[in-house]
């Protein structure tokens, strides 16, 4: 049986495929019909999404297609449950495009498994060996684990997770192509890795916590791109760091009015424990702080405020540093990934105060009040350095879809793997 082929073609359908058709069938396959549309990428989703809705095992891209449309196609074509295989066009991108695919299944799978099946450390065992066996001796991994997070002062994964009957877990991936142990820190990438969040006693609706097993999307994403930064032969030092637990309900779960204090001495009082994901990358920026790397970035499907601003089709940026955020909107434009920078200044750390602590995890209102995104971010700032150097602050609005659009499955996106890569590959510090 031969395979379904998928051309492009700047010409109009036939006229029995209809007067506006972008999409036709031969013999062998089908053709997109871009000519005259303002905006092929979208075309392109679109044809994808119909054609995986056939059912269809496998298709072979054939004729001329760029890079980026190939790409778009696959993001569009490749669904969560079975999805089909895709022979890319002999280009001069092929070898690239067979890498970021790699990726990016890696990264949606990861995301689009059941709360059930991804434990914290069953979440920190696959990234790991996902790495492991992409960079081989150059890769060495530590883990602590439930009541050692305690002992080592990692106060907010510990308490983020201790209701769990599975424990949380703090994952330090060290990707070391120099092969010397003094080896400057190049980057650090932190990842949010909530694999269930059922909102804790601050609890969410049924509906909210439907999709809560994509609540780990931050960390898959930066796992996703690192590998991928790998894979394209990066040579420099970057440490993975992912902030691993199970927001759950129990006699053991963290409490509203409970006070933290973290290693870097400041206080917090828990006034929402649905706004847990800030606190455990806490714990990951203090670490990646301590390294003395020039870029830091950390990436959490963070709060539905990013959501609310920007819908599903950019990632929100962050960032104290006009380089490091100019440096991630171009790469997220090189590689066609949407971002988009949304406010941060010095007062957003102080807008969730606290009269019984320095500060507050979020304001007692719904979603976090006016501004949540940005005051999210305010309180990450307080776990870098002080003036924020180097460090960026990716909200993964786009990160999820809880039902498939014209355009994309539903489930993980895998959107933003490309651009965190570029970074690694060429930020220079």
């Amino acid at each position: 049986m031969s395979i379904f082929s998928v051309s492009l073609s700047s010409d109009k359908a036939p006229a029995h495929w209809g007067e506006n058709a972008k999409l036709s069938m031969t013999a062998e396959g089908a053709v997109v019909h871009v000519g005259g549309a303002s905006d092929t990428v979208r075309v392109i989703r679109q044809a994808g999404r119909r054609i995986d809705g056939l059912g269809i095992a496998e298709v072979k891209l054939s004729g001329e297609w760029s890079k980026d449309q190939q790409w778009a196609f696959a993001m569009s074509y490749t669904r969560a449950r079975k999805p089909g295989s895709i022979i890319w066009a002999e280009t001069a991108d092929k070898d690239e495009l067979e890498r970021c695919y790699a990726a990016l299944l890696f990264t949606r799978s990861l995301v689009n498994d059941t709360p059930e099946d991804l434990s914290p450390e069953t979440l920190a065992l696959r990234a790991a060996q996902w790495i492991e066996s992409l960079g081989g001796d150059k890769v060495t991994v530590s883990t602590i684990v439930g009541e050692a997070l305690k002992e080592a002062g990692w106060t907010g994964i510990y308490n983020v997770g201790r209701g769990s009957e599975r424990p949380p877990v703090f994952l330090e991936l060290d990707y070391n192509p120099t092969g010397k142990e003094d080896a400057p820190v190049d980057a650090v990438l932190v990842g949010k890795g909530i694999t269930f969040d059922s909102g804790g006693y601050s609890i969410k609706s049924s509906e909210g916590m439907l999709d809560m097993k994509c609540d780990m999307g931050g960390a898959a994403t930066v796992t996703g791109a690192l590998g991928l930064a790998i894979s394209q032969g990066l040579n420099k030092r970057v440490k993975l760091l992912l902030c691993c637990a199970e927001n759950l309900i129990s006699g053991h779960a963290y409490k509203l009015g409970d006070v933290l204090t973290y290693k870097n001495g400041l206080t917090v009082e828990i006034v929402n424990t649905d706004a847990e994901g800030r606190l455990v990358l806490a714990d990951g920026l203090i670490r990646a702080t301590e390294t003395g790397a020039p870029l830091i970035i950390n990436a959490a499907t963070l709060t539905g405020a990013a959501t609310v601003a920007l819908g599903n089709e950019y990632h929100a940026v962050f960032s104290m540093d006009e380089k490091a955020r100019a440096a991630m909107l171009d790469a997220g434009k090189a590689e066609n990934e949407g971002f988009w920078p949304l406010p941060i200044e010095k007062f957003h750390q102080d807008k969730c105060p606290s009269a019984f602590a320095d500060t507050a995890n979020s304001r007692a209102q719904k979603g976090g009040g006016a501004g949540g995104a940005s005051n999210a971010a305010g309180f990450l700032s307080r776990f870098v350095n002080e003036e924020g150097t180097g460090w960026v602050h990716l909200d993964l609005a786009a990160a999820y879809h809880g039902s498939a659009t014209a355009e994309m499955p539903a489930g993980a996106t895998g959107i933003g793997i490309r651009s965190i890569a570029r970074m690694l590959q060429d930020y220079q510090g």
